[in-house]
């Protein structure tokens, strides 16, 4: 007699398990612990088998003849409804391996160890968190099922809450991600690939910066009476003298400075374009140096955060004391420092254009160019180091530089 929802409720556990058979070789399992497990009997060339299909109360009885029935459609199409459910099982694992976010992880670990092309630590903390933006919209789904819609409707979550660039770049990144997922032949083509366009366009603003050279000097004397932290004055005094990225500023290591041989060297794992950069130091920048090593030397960074030696200072940390100094962000920022320094050297007419632009470590655009400069215009680059820097202590005392190409000032 096929079996009732009040004969499997009614079913106690006995000291041995016993069946409850149903029809066409559903039974129940009945546990001396209570359990009642669904199991369908069949066979498969000849052999006897059994197929687990859940237990109860979990999947009723109607559940149950669902799924039996399933099973043998399986049988008559011949295939083996065993070996079907650890395949699915499989399926499903390989899908949980494939989902947008494993594989957006998958592509930063690749992104951050990526040889001469590696992210620099601040830009993977960056791509990073951009991508995480996309968690709660497509991060669980399988990449391979993702569409465009998909994809927009996530980023324009970021758009509608008015960060243009940030749902610009995580579009990017997304775009990165399903290009990998193709290299790895997991995917068949990028969804986003017809998207350019579909956001709104940020408004491209530059990095702040005074490049008048007596607010130059009102800014230099400025930073020298700053009264916060000691560390974060050096790191302001210094950074026009360098005028390298704030990022391989704030991640500087006493072990990259030759202080004898009054040089720099940033390694390619820190700098945006994934070369070594020199940086020839003149006395005054070594002054400044010398002074920040008694505090934060002779290891490890020479700028740390306040909180723990181990890591360096944040990167809002001299921007927040311009902004106490009183400079605003539409007036200087810690990168104006660079635009700062490119604007007045070209100014002065003194200096080739490429020794500048290998002083900002400034790609070059073709392949040749970039060969032949690398070792190029390096005297003229530490000459013009030491220029600077007394160019600068000259606007620091007042001076007012008229034409600083021929050294002529007036106070």
């Amino acid at each position: 007699m096929p079996l009732t929802d009040v004969a499997i409720r009614n079913a106690k556990p006995r000291p041995k398990p016993y069946k409850l058979g149903d029809s066409l070789g559903l039974f129940l399992l009945v546990q001396p612990a209570g359990g009642k497990l669904w199991r369908l009997k069949y066979r498969v060339d000849g052999k006897e088998k059994k197929l687990s299909i859940g237990s109860y109360p979990e999947v009723g009885l109607a559940e149950a003849r669902r799924r039996r029935d399933d099973a043998r459609e399986l049988l008559s199409s011949g295939k083996d409804p065993s070996r079907e459910k650890k395949r699915k099982k499989v399926q499903a694992q390989i899908q949980a391996e494939t989902t947008f976010a494993a594989i957006a992880a998958e592509f930063c670990e690749r992104r951050r160890r990526d040889g001469q092309k590696a992210w620099a630590p601040a830009t993977a903390t960056r791509s990073e968190y951009l991508l995480s933006l996309l968690k709660g919209s497509i991060g669980k789904l399988p990449i391979a099922d993702i569409e465009p819609a998909d994809v927009l409707s996530a980023v324009r979550k970021i758009e509608g809450k008015g960060k243009l660039e940030s749902a610009r770049r995580t579009l990017q990144l997304a775009s990165a991600v399903f290009r990998y997922a193709v290299a790895t032949a997991r995917l068949s083509s990028d969804p986003t690939r017809d998207l350019r366009g579909a956001l709104r366009a940020p408004t491209v603003t530059h990095y702040r910066a005074i490049i008048d050279p007596i607010r130059v000097g009102e800014l230099l004397r400025a930073i020298d009476g700053y009264e916060g932290q000691p560390i974060t004055k050096l790191a302001m005094q210094l950074a026009p003298h360098v005028f390298v990225r704030p990022g391989e500023l704030r991640h500087a290591e006493w072990a990259e400075f030759d202080m004898d041989g009054a040089l720099w060297t940033i390694p390619a794992s820190k700098t945006k374009m994934r070369k070594d950069h020199l940086v020839p130091l003149s006395r005054q920048a070594i002054a400044i140096l010398d002074d920040t090593r008694t505090l934060t030397g002779p290891d490890g960074y020479v700028f740390p955060s306040i909180r723990s030696r181990k890591r360096p200072m944040s990167d809002n940390t001299i921007n927040a004391g311009l902004r106490r100094l009183g400079y605003a962000t539409d007036e200087m920022t810690v990168h104006g420092f660079r635009a700062m320094a490119s604007t007045l050297l070209n100014e002065s007419g003194k200096w080739h254009p490429d020794a500048i632009e290998r002083a900002l470590a400034h790609g070059d655009s073709g392949r040749v160019r970039a060969a032949y400069h690398r070792g190029a215009h390096w005297k003229e680059r530490v000459a013009m180091a030491q220029w600077w820097s007394d160019y600068l202590d000259q606007l620091r005392a007042g001076a007012r530089i008229l034409h600083p190409e021929f050294g002529k000032a007036a106070s």
